[in-house]
């Protein structure tokens, strides 16, 4: 398991890499209150990262959250029996 997840992090990586360095064209990001200036490479990868981390925060807080409430509600209406002796 660790293997994987060195092999997706080095891939990731290559990817990035690849990614910025076949993307230089000089790129400005206006947000409305500020611009900047920036390569077209990294405003793609900040871009996913912000995507990804939206993504994820959406999934914990929509489904996540609720499921681990449920499960906590749960274990505490459960009566706590002691587990039985076995013979």
């Amino acid at each position: 398991m660790r293997l994987i997840r060195i092999l997706v992090a080095v891939a990731c990586v290559l990817v990035g890499a690849t990614l910025g360095a076949l993307n230089r064209q000089a790129a400005l990001v206006d947000v409305g209150f500020a611009a900047v200036p920036t390569t077209l490479g990294v405003a793609l990868i900040v871009s996913l990262l912000l995507g990804v981390l939206v993504g994820g925060l959406a999934v914990t807080f929509g489904v996540v959250m609720p499921l681990r409430r449920r499960l906590s509600r749960a274990a505490r209406a459960a009566p706590a029996t002691p587990p039985s002796p076995e013979a």
